[in-house]
């Protein structure tokens, strides 16, 4: 007979507990709710982020498998999806936004002394966004398409430890480089986004703020070379280049010099040219 805890409640004793009953206390969760505490709905979030749930009828079935092991688990009491969607709706956001952030902020120091690239010293970001489809019956006020509601997930993930440490959500139908307003900008930190985020306006800011970024470069883009650098073409570095960009608005937006690195993919033999503010980093790294 197995006589020791089970791995969920390993791995949530590890959780601060005391600063989620906190939060708790501070933005009363619990008032007027015995039955369903905010200590259980924390941890049937966990249970459903550890087990890959769906949707409540996919966490209701996964703790409904074995009732008597819910006490092990640190649950007090059954959970039906009724009971979760009442306690999503009423609940207060922010203690679960604030526990999130705390714990983001622990696990960011355990991952401070790791090194990402030994060539860089500095905080690497990267930056995407995803849709999450949604029911618009159950959700008109997100319409995307004609039959189609939607959001949009935001990340921000520091590499170190893949860590998220920034997350905004938006309309499904709002542009992505429209995020980059919202972004927080670490001086000395590189940003890692696709072409989807090349607004020269935006990124100049991002420039001002002493941060660096790395993204692609658009096919139709317009610009001269001001300075040409040697290039490893052994290493799949076609060329190297300081240019200034040559369009009547975009040379407004971003009026200094850029760095153009095209590189050729030895595996696929495909050629992407990327676009950045640093000029110190080797192209290849």
């Amino acid at each position: 007979m197995n006589t020791g805890r089970n791995i969920f409640a390993q791995l949530v004793e590890n959780l601060p507990i005391r600063r989620f009953h906190t939060l708790t206390m501070r933005y009363k969760g619990d008032y007027k709710n015995r039955k369903f505490s905010c200590h259980d709905h924390l941890l049937a979030m966990v249970f459903a982020q550890l087990a890959s749930c769906d949707s409540l009828r996919d966490i209701e079935a996964g703790l409904s498998a074995n009732p008597p092991k819910l006490y092990h688990l640190g649950i007090r009491c059954r959970i039906r999806r009724s009971t979760l969607a009442d306690a999503d709706e009423r609940r207060d956001a922010r203690i679960f936004e604030e526990f999130g952030k705390l714990l983001i902020a622990e696990a960011r120091c355990l991952y401070a002394e790791d090194i990402f690239f030994p060539e860089l010293n500095a905080v690497v970001y990267a930056f995407d966004s995803t849709t999450v489809s949604l029911c618009l019956e159950l959700f008109p006020w997100a319409a995307f398409r004609r039959r189609k509601a939607a959001i949009k997930l935001h990340t921000l993930i520091d590499l170190r430890g893949n860590i998220p440490s920034f997350v905004l959500l938006s309309p499904g139908k709002m542009h992505d480089v429209k995020s980059l307003d919202h972004l927080p900008i670490d001086p000395g930190a590189f940003y890692l986004m696709d072409r989807g985020y090349l607004d020269y306006q935006r990124l100049y800011r991002i420039h001002q703020a002493a941060a660096f970024f790395i993204t692609r470069l658009k096919d139709n883009s317009r610009f001269h070379v001001v300075e040409s650098f040697a290039a490893d073409k052994s290493a799949g570095i076609l060329c190297d280049q300081a240019i200034r960009l040559s369009g009547a608005k975009s040379a407004s937006a971003y009026p200094e010099r850029l760095r153009r690195v095209k590189y050729r993919d030895p595996e696929t033999n495909i050629v992407y040219e990327f676009l950045t503010n640093n000029f110190t980093l080797p192209a290849r790294i």
